[in-house]
């Protein structure tokens, strides 16, 4: 090839010597008239696409990705001054995110689509050269210096996403081979930038979706309703750095919202002011159910002012079962500061949120119902201990004892005394059908009864008549007593017994202990009942024994029960002892049969010891 030949015009329309690729293929900055563009490309453009193609494959991170398109750009085209804006969809203007050459206050500029070179180029999706920017009716003037600018739009899938703006402190520095290089650049990059934006994207949604399982696991746990707001207010901050927010719940009496959580630049504040439930963006977030995002305040009419700060908010209803029960409302300073991503994961925590705080109040209500319930409970244990008996009756020729242990903080079972005259004495132990509040109310009315009409010092057939007529007018359904009363006689040593329903007594004569024959209905089941009377003649040193099947009935962790045998053979060991000490031995007794087992039902013993 002649020395001619080797130094014509390049089918690019680059001129030889001028902006040909030479070493590392970077132009020259001479400049003579343009020559025709070719459809075919260089080897020198080959290579540098491949070099591209391969920096561009190799990253799907945004910030590498930016610089390495820098460098290989600067490759091909000796720029000074070089940036990569990004349109920003909710704003729909162009933002910086990678510069070289810039001032700090120019990289922080917004620029509108349709504004200045890089506004157009993104508005016409066309590229633009300019050889002198004084000349351009719409340039902004950032840089005094600037005289020759080269801006082409990043376009993929038919979108543009951005723009590659380079700028020249020389006039008719940029070139129509700079242009196709450029556009070239763009083309590949377009693709490149929108993939990393699409995998920061997915990565940070899956950081976010971790992030709201870890607190909803944790405020799943938290059944308080104040510390369960407390650690929501500082948990959303995990994944939306928020300046305000706020958390008002419907009382559902007075039909507004109260605020239960108010944070203001990190600092809690307390709102003392209601609100209407159709006021403001939090009103309207409650009416329509729905997320309520206002890119900025100023704009929308629905806005209730209450931090004149703000710009931009976004307001969550808290929805429970279909039902509205509040409120989440975050603000920030800056307007169009949430997006689409805020919105998904607030909208995901709200329903865990409202969720967590039905339980937390729930649990509070039942809380408050318990301790209530406690303190009831206590009061009408206190009730039923002062009505048994407050001391044991005083005779002569016998002493008396009784030991009484619920089941529950009350119990179904009684016992009574009921004087009839010095040498006479009523003994009542009854078991009240069911168990707790219920069978203590009923035991009071038996007790009552009994007690009323002692005066008339009635024998024990008709005492269980008179108690059966009186709880047949006071019907209860599946409410009954077995009772067994017997009166003592101090002065022949008898014990007269009529027996409705309960556990057959013991009697303890010598070595001997064996049971009293006594059986009839348990009172108050059936009207017009009648029970039979048995007439036993003690000698000193007898014992009866009137205990409730709680004794008899009360079983040890293998689920045995402690039964009749064990109770005769315990009276038989004790037989000894004072009544006092025989009833406390037979409680101690069970006590260890049972070991750590739960006792399920009242344990009540009465003994009568004739002394003579």
């Amino acid at each position: 090839m002649s020395e001619e030949q080797q130094q014509s015009p390049p089918a690019d329309g680059t001129k030889s010597g001028d902006h040909g690729w030479e070493g590392d293929y970077r132009p020259s900055s001479r400049e003579t008239a343009p020559r025709p563009m070719q459809a075919h490309i260089d080897p020198p453009q080959t290579e540098f696409l491949v070099r591209l193609a391969d920096a561009l494959n190799t990253t799907l991170d945004l910030k590498t990705l930016l610089e390495r398109t820098a460098s290989l750009v600067r490759a091909v085209i000796d720029y000074k001054i070089f940036a990569i804006l990004l349109i920003n969809d909710r704003t729909n203007d162009l933002r910086m995110r990678f510069q070289i050459g810039h001032r700090p206050e120019i990289e922080r500029l917004r620029i509108p689509v349709g504004q200045g070179i890089v506004g157009q180029a993104a508005l016409t999706r066309q590229p633009m050269l300019l050889n002198d920017v004084r000349q351009a009716a719409n340039y902004i003037d950032a840089n005094p210096d600037v005289r020759s600018e080269l801006a082409v739009p990043l376009i993929t899938k038919n979108r543009v996403i951005g723009v590659i703006d380079i700028q020249a402190e020389q006039l008719n520095y940029f070139t129509q081979e700079h242009l196709h290089l450029l556009t070239l650049t763009a083309s590949r990059i377009a693709g490149a930038i929108e993939n990393a934006r699409l995998y920061t994207r997915v990565a940070r949604q899956a950081q976010t979706l971790q992030v709201l399982n870890e607190i909803s696991r944790e405020i799943t746990s938290i059944l308080d309703p104040d510390e369960l707001l407390e650690r929501v207010g500082q948990l959303i901050r995990r994944i939306i750095d928020y300046q305000m927010l706020s958390i008002w719940l419907i009382d559902e009496q007075e039909h507004v919202l109260r605020n239960r959580l108010a944070i203001r630049f990190g600092e809690r504040f307390d709102p003392k002011e209601t609100l209407p439930l159709d006021r403001g963006l939090v009103g309207a977030a409650i009416g329509e159910k729905r997320v309520v995002m206002v890119p900025d305040v100023r704009k929308d009419p629905r806005y209730h002012m209450v931090n004149p700060e703000t710009r931009s908010e976004m307001t969550v209803p808290l929805v429970y079962k279909g039902r509205a029960i509040g409120v989440l409302d975050i603000e920030h300073t800056r307007a169009h500061f949430f997006n689409e991503d805020h919105e998904r994961a607030l909208t995901t925590l709200a329903g865990q949120i409202a969720i967590s705080l039905e339980n937390a109040q729930l649990y509070q209500r039942v809380a408050q119902q318990e301790r209530r319930l406690e303190r009831d409970l206590a009061m009408a244990r206190e009730v039923q201990l002062r009505l048994l008996p407050q001391k044991k009756p005083e005779h002569q020729r016998a002493e008396f004892a009784a030991r009484f242990l619920p089941a529950r903080t009350i119990g179904g079972d009684l016992y009574d005394f009921l004087p009839y005259d010095a040498n006479s004495t009523g003994i009542a132990l009854g078991d009240v059908s069911g168990k707790a509040a219920p069978a203590a109310l009923y035991a009071a009315l038996v007790s009552g009864i009994m007690r009323s009409e002692a005066s008339v010092r009635p024998s024990p057939s008709q005492m269980l008549r008179t108690l059966n007529d009186a709880l047949q007018e006071r019907k209860l359904d599946s409410q009954y007593v077995a009772m067994v009363y017997a009166v003592w006689n101090d002065a022949n040593l008898t014990l007269q017994i009529a027996n409705g329903g309960a556990v057959q007594p013991l009697i303890c004569r010598g070595d001997d202990v064996d049971t009293i024959r006594a059986e009839g209905f348990p009172v108050g089941m059936f009207p017009n009942a009648t029970w039979e009377e048995f007439s036993i003649a003690l000698q000193p040193g007898d014992s009866v024994v009137f205990f409730s099947d709680g004794l008899s009935d009360a079983q040890n962790a293998a689920g045995e029960m402690y039964g009749t045998e064990r109770l005769i053979a315990c009276v038989k060991k004790h037989r000894q002892k004072s009544a006092s000490k025989l009833a406390e031995s037979l409680l101690n007794e069970v006590g260890r049969f049972q070991g750590k087992q739960e006792r399920f039902d009242d344990e009540t013993v009465v003994v009568v010891k004739a002394t003579g």
